[in-house]
């Protein structure tokens, strides 16, 4: 079986599907691996890398796709991509179908099996190919240092020959896997962090990370059964909105990290909140390809209001690209070797990690 491996074409994408050590991992499983020349480099994997590791280099794209049985990639597949696929050929990338209409009609027209990460189930035995998780991470991460970097202001407490210079106060809004790495790195760079979050359950993650859980009464569920946070009642979002305003008002920074599966992100901070709160402080919002989580986030852009900043910072796990790529490697690594067996693609649809992410399968559109 031959695994092809293009160079990302969205703009900025730096990331790559495999990372030579990955690559020469399934190589010396059996399969045949190829990548794009040059698909590595925005991620510092050079293509001498991936050839001492037993890896095909030096192909194009459009042989790339026609000669390979099954492409992995990161960002979804454009019209053209989808077009150079060969017919009865597996795609395997990271993509909501609903957001990717036309290409996935196009990948159903070529009778492509296609697969899409952002669908896998949240179940222990998917926890291996868990792409979401591993690249919130990232985001996390990457938006504290966002922040630090637009604040004017310290963020760890300093006692200097010109004073004490109190810590920054840090607020996350959202305790999932994005929320909790955030929290983890303003801690370590000294700031005092507190933390909401609908779901109670996330209480005990919060403080074990030394961060205050700021709990506001919810009766109602505010969780689903795989574990993801669910959308409140009209009447509970407008007590949430309230007291989020009353918590944001004192924050330095804020990170949004909010998010409902397969809708638009909740918002949290309102324009007013944001007018509320002190010049200075600084709005990153991890949801804005969701839609936001704050009134005033533009999708790409620094916005000022009322001396307020607000960041809507677009693909930030493509800021990281070598551990994102070290990381979403051995995600989609794990799931190619799941969906194929003795070098041939085995599709069990009773198995819910196929039946979950296949998007196409026989000309057929499994997932819209």
């Amino acid at each position: 079986m031959r695994i092809g491996v293009p160079k990302e074409t969205l703009a900025n994408e730096r990331r790559v599907a495999l990372t030579p050590e990955v690559a020469g991992r399934l190589a010396k499983a059996g399969l045949t691996v190829v990548v794009e020349r040059g698909a590595g480099e925005g991620a510092s994997f050079r293509d001498d890398a991936y050839a001492s590791a037993g890896v095909g280099t030096g192909t194009t794209a459009a042989d790339l796709y026609a000669q390979s049985d099954v492409v992995l990639k990161v960002q979804p597949p454009s019209i053209v991509e989808a077009r150079l696929c060969r017919a009865g050929s597996a795609l395997v990338a990271l993509f909501q179908p609903s957001a990717e209409r036309a290409a996935v009609t196009e990948l159903a027209s070529r009778k492509v099996t296609a697969f899409s990460l952002a669908l896998l189930p949240r179940i222990t035995r998917a926890q291996p190919m868990d792409v979401l998780s591993s690249q919130a991470t990232v985001a996390g991460y990457k938006s504290v240092l966002l922040a630090a970097a637009t604040a004017g202001r310290f963020f760890p407490m300093l006692v200097t020959a010109a004073g004490t210079l109190p810590p920054a106060r840090v607020l996350v809004l959202g305790a999932g896997v994005a929320g909790l790495q955030a929290i983890a790195t303003a801690r370590r760079l000294g700031a005092v962090v507190s933390a909401f979050d609908v779901r109670p359950v996330v209480k005990e993650q919060v403080e074990s990370l030394g961060a205050k859980f700021v709990e506001m009464r919810i009766d109602e569920a505010a969780e689903t059964a795989g574990g993801y946070a669910k959308e409140l009642s009209q009447d509970t979002h407008r007590r949430e909105l309230a007291f989020i305003a009353q918590q944001v008002k004192d924050a330095d920074i804020v990170i949004t990290t909010a998010a409902i599966p397969g809708k638009r992100a909740p918002i949290l901070v309102t324009a007013d909140a944001v007018r509320a709160m002190k010049p200075g402080s600084v709005i990153v919002d991890l949801a804005v390809d969701t839609g936001g989580n704050c009134e005033l986030t533009e999708p790409g852009k620094e916005a000022v209001h009322g001396g307020v900043v607000v960041l809507g910072p677009t693909n930030l796990a493509s800021s990281l690209p070598y551990h994102a790529s070290q990381m979403y490697a051995r995600n989609i690594s794990s799931f190619l070797l799941h969906v194929v067996k003795d070098r041939a693609l085995r599709l069990d649809f009773d198995d819910e990690i196929i039946r979950d992410t296949c998007v196409t399968h026989g000309g057929e559109v499994r997932k819209s």
